[in-house]
């Protein structure tokens, strides 16, 4: 399964790690939101070391609810508490000497030790009282940060395509082939990879009820213009490394 996943690397730009991935989880019912911006309202809050990536000159914020399961250690079983939560990342693009890859602003997950755990090693996370509820296609998601209640988001969600694998330099493979993550702690970047097969994903339907996980204000996210449902990936992790 995992050599299966290791050898289908066509769709990256940048070749595997030379060492061993040492956690893998497996990702559902994800929804990725993306929020065009203009690109100095992105910069103000980007570390020194990275690089704004843009589209055709727009930069972009993606906001991804999600829930984790399966979550595990290299070469060990999975731990029943710890394998399975709920998530809500909020990321921008970004580059770093010509690597593409995503600077994550905030991820939000509804089980505390996870929490703690991102955070020794250098992730942005957050403990949130989460909820994700499901009637056939249609999917509720609201996720309220415990130690700041501003930041809230409620929606629902859906696929309204066929499934589908978006094009090679489109906006869309852009947005979601994105192998590489910076974050930034301690006055240092840190670099983290992972890997999985190609997004297969529908179109999505989307109703946000509310939604105050941007890092900057802002008067509204306006009509979204593009939004993406898949309903499962593995994910390979490498260590997160300094960099900087």
């Amino acid at each position: 399964m995992y050599q299966d996943i290791l050898k289908n690397t066509k769709h990256r730009e940048i070749p595997l790690p030379n060492e061993f991935w040492i956690l893998t989880q497996q990702w559902h019912h994800l929804l990725f939101i993306h929020l065009p911006f203009p690109k100095d309202t992105i910069k103000a809050h980007l570390p020194e070391g990275l690089e704004l990536d843009t589209y055709n000159g727009m930069a972009w914020i993606s906001i991804i609810p999600f829930k984790v399961t399966g979550m595990r250690m290299r070469n060990m079983p999975a731990v029943p508490y710890l394998s399975a939560y709920l998530e809500l990342n909020v990321r921008t693009y970004v580059k770093r000497e010509g690597i593409p890859g995503v600077y994550f602003f905030s991820l939000d997950a509804d089980k505390l030790l996870p929490v703690f755990g991102a955070r020794i090693i250098t992730l942005p996370y957050f403990h949130a009282k989460m909820n994700m509820k499901r009637k056939k296609d249609l999917f509720y998601f609201e996720s309220n940060r415990r130690d700041q209640p501003e930041a809230i988001f409620k929606g629902t969600y859906q696929p309204i395509s066929k499934p589908y694998y978006p094009e090679k330099h489109s906006l869309s493979n852009w947005l979601l082939e994105r192998y590489v993550l910076w974050t930034y702690k301690y006055g240092a970047l840190f670099r983290g990879d992972i890997h999985h097969t190609p997004w297969e994903v529908h179109d999505a339907e989307v109703i946000i009820e509310k939604d105050n996980m941007l890092p900057f204000p802002f008067d509204s996210i306006g009509e979204i213009q593009l939004s993406h449902y898949a309903s499962y990936k593995r994910v390979l992790i490498w260590p997160i490394r300094k960099v900087k």
